[in-house]
């Protein structure tokens, strides 16, 4: 009898907790179709702009597909002929890596330069901010039209300028393979408006006490800035190395107007010769562009568009996982 009493003193506490009635299971249906339906235009246009077209053109780089014809299966013969036949795809893909190795470095020291440059000036601050910012605004074609102009080596005034200084034989710049590539990283120093806002934000930013602490110990300018300012905007700089890796190798406009500009004075004779002069403005991204909608081989551009994105995600995790080493958060997290 006490144990029949004892359980059931147990028993009633889970008994009145069942007892208790649960929400119905239609309201939790219409919140659920409710919550899709907000989604459903972010859903619809994921699916049929970028996953159906990523998956098409994975599809298409194993076939013969020249937008005419239906697509043909060939297997991998377009990803073999890609690493073992196409000089021009190591051409594109070494110029590529050229201004990704040369070009985002120096965005990013000049950057931090402009940025630190603008961090001095007491009066007229916002006046020097926004004439820094201005060149970003301008369109990349029209930029890139005005470069081409700039540093023409007849009468471009830059050349006029490095003449007037003793220079003989100045540089060619966008008419000459050597130089090419040059004037190209050149432009993007002038664009570097939008990095320059970033830096300027990471060095503000910076603890002042961090600074005084410096002063107390003795730290001269130069060790200040390697031990303090370097690590505290380091989070900046990652941010900026990967957008410009990224950048890097979809860089199109700038050299595809730089390469029509400097070859032929039609569309038509300059559109045939893409990446002059001689292949040194030829980019992974206008090669693609130049296989898929000029020569019609959407099949081998598809193989070429799935090449680089692996290439772009393997460049980006490796980055990511170095940036253990060198990246430090004032709160202590980061990337694992």
């Amino acid at each position: 009898m006490a144990t029949t009493v004892t359980t059931a003193q147990h028993v009633g506490p889970f008994a009145e907790a069942a007892a208790v009635p649960r929400r119905p299971r239609r309201r939790n249906i219409g919140r659920g179709l409710t919550v899709l339906l907000f989604m459903a235009p972010w859903i619809l246009g994921f699916l049929g702009l970028v996953l159906y077209p990523m998956l098409s053109s994975l599809y298409f780089s194993f076939t013969k597909y020249s937008l005419l014809e239906d697509p043909i299966w060939i297997g991998t013969q377009n990803y073999s002929f890609m690493f073992t036949k196409d000089p021009f795809f190591w051409l594109a893909f070494r110029n590529t890596v050229w201004i990704i190795l040369v070009g985002v470095p120096l965005r990013v020291m000049f950057g931090i330069f402009t940025a630190w440059l603008l961090t001095l000036p007491r009066a007229g601050s916002k006046t020097y901010r926004t004439l820094y910012f201005l060149p970003t605004m301008a369109p990349p074609a029209a930029a890139a039209l005005a470069f081409v102009l700039i540093f023409n080596p007849g009468f471009g005034p830059i050349n006029q300028i490095l003449q007037s200084f003793g220079m003989k034989n100045p540089p060619l710049w966008f008419y000459g393979p050597n130089s090419s590539k040059w004037g190209l990283a050149i432009l993007g120093l002038w664009g570097v408006g939008d990095a320059m806002i970033i830096f300027l934000a990471g060095l503000l930013d910076v603890p002042r006490h961090l600074y005084e602490a410096a002063d107390i110990e003795g730290a001269t300018g130069r060790q200040k800035f390697r031990f303090v300012t370097l690590p505290m905007i380091s989070p900046v700089i990652f941010f900026s190395l990967v957008i410009g890796v990224i950048y890097g190798f979809q860089l199109f406009t700038q050299a595809y107007v730089a390469s029509l500009a400097a070859t032929g004075s039609t569309v038509n004779d300059a559109a045939s010769n893409l990446g002059a002069p001689q292949g040194s403005l030829l980019f992974y991204s206008i090669y693609l562009f130049q296989q898929g909608f000029q020569d019609f081989r959407m099949g081998y551009a598809s193989a070429l568009a799935w090449i680089l994105f692996l290439i772009t995600m393997l460049c980006t995790l490796v980055i990511i996982r170095g940036s253990r080493r060198w990246v430090h958060y004032q709160g202590g997290g980061g990337f694992r």
